[in-house]
């Protein structure tokens, strides 16, 4: 085990470090349904631990890795994470919350209203306030994978080829769709990751396989996409794979004269959204939050963001009613007073396409 006073002392990293010292264990915890940015974060602060005081850690997520790309890097990269349903916690384990919010409701330490050691998050949120002893939340950082990155370069920790190819996939991940921008300390990150990343693997996650109900899923929410002036909204009443919900709202904000994206998506008995908006004086979180308020829980970023609405059901009355009430509230928040809206395609070229 590595001394307190062997570790650079003037920075973040030791603090925490020095902090864990007083624990007997470390369980890192990733939201539900993690992406790169949770895993990378979550396997980077293992190693971190793991090459510093040697104290036994897990990292640990909810639910299953959704999107085709995310499962193709787990499966290429083998990252140390473990997907459960429940986690009992031990009083001399320290839990550190990261690349999610102590408030959400889509982590394993809320349902089981366990307090967190420490969070470390780029996300827009109110935990600054929290008493958790060790808050380490930059919003203005592109990826919360950049922040362990600098840990790891704080104490002189080659990352190795598997987790600096995570870390490079989650930053660049957590900056498309018009999500963020470039932070001193991302370009800072960025070389020194490049130094051990492997590019091939990079470009193979990228390419992940596809699976084939990927593209039934693909057309219907075109097919069932409506323009309302510059906001887009599409509610698909079943999917077969989550990861449509949030590659369609990607897909649409990229429109021409779009501004705004809502897409939903029944999957199993819950109802997800996607939300996107390409304004500066936008913030997708709070406008999601708004949206959902009563129904669900919703969290993100200042130009992405995404919620569940839990136990919808199959009937499609029940889907059809909460789908007009979340068009309704979106529209509102957006400031589009009409609500009648026109399809991205029209139906004559949906009907003349069937007949090829």
């Amino acid at each position: 085990m590595m001394k307190a006073t062997q570790l650079n002392a003037k920075s973040v990293s030791a603090k925490l470090l020095e902090r864990l010292c007083d624990y007997d264990e470390v369980v890192i915890v990733m939201h539900d349904n993690p992406d790169p940015d949770a895993i990378a974060t979550g396997w980077g602060l293992k190693v971190l631990i793991d090459e510093t005081i040697a104290m036994p850690t897990r990292v640990i997520g909810g639910g299953a890795i959704v999107r085709a790309e995310n499962r193709h890097m787990v499966n290429l990269l083998q990252p140390p994470i473990e997907l459960v349903d429940e986690f009992d916690f031990d009083d001399r384990a320290a839990a550190i919350l990261v690349d999610c919010s102590i408030g959400a409701s889509n982590h394993v330490l809320t349902r089981q209203g366990v307090q967190p050691f420490a969070i470390i998050d780029h996300h827009i949120s109110d935990d600054q306030n929290t008493e958790t002893p060790f808050v380490d939340i930059r919003v203005q950082v592109a990826a919360s994978a950049s922040i362990i990155a600098s840990y790891l370069r704080e104490q002189d920790i080659p990352p190795g080829a598997k987790l600096a190819t995570a870390m490079l996939y989650a930053i660049r991940t957590e900056t498309c769709a018009y999500e963020s921008h470039y932070s001193s300390l991302d370009r800072l990150i960025l070389p020194w990751l490049m130094e051990y990343a492997e590019p091939e693997l990079l470009v193979e996650i990228h390419n992940a396989p596809l699976q084939r109900t990927y593209y039934g899923d693909l057309l219907l929410a075109l097919q069932n996409t409506f323009l309302y002036d510059d906001v887009a909204l599409c509610f698909l009443p079943r999917a077969d794979g989550v990861e449509i919900v949030g590659e369609v709202a990607d897909l649409l904000v990229r429109c021409e004269s779009v501004g705004r994206v809502m897409c939903g998506a029944v999957i199993g008995d819950d109802l997800l959204v996607s939300a996107r908006t390409q304004f500066a004086e936008d913030n997708a979180a709070e406008m999601i939050q708004t949206t959902l308020q009563g129904l669900g829980g919703a969290g993100g970023h200042a130009h992405r963001a995404g919620g569940k609405i839990p136990n919808v059901g199959e009937s499609a009355s029940a889907v059809e009613k909460v789908s007009n009430l979340l068009r309704d509230r979106w529209l509102d928040v957006c400031g589009v007073d009409r609500k009648r809206g026109t399809r991205l395609i029209a139906k004559r070229e949906i009907i003349q396409n069937l007949d090829l």
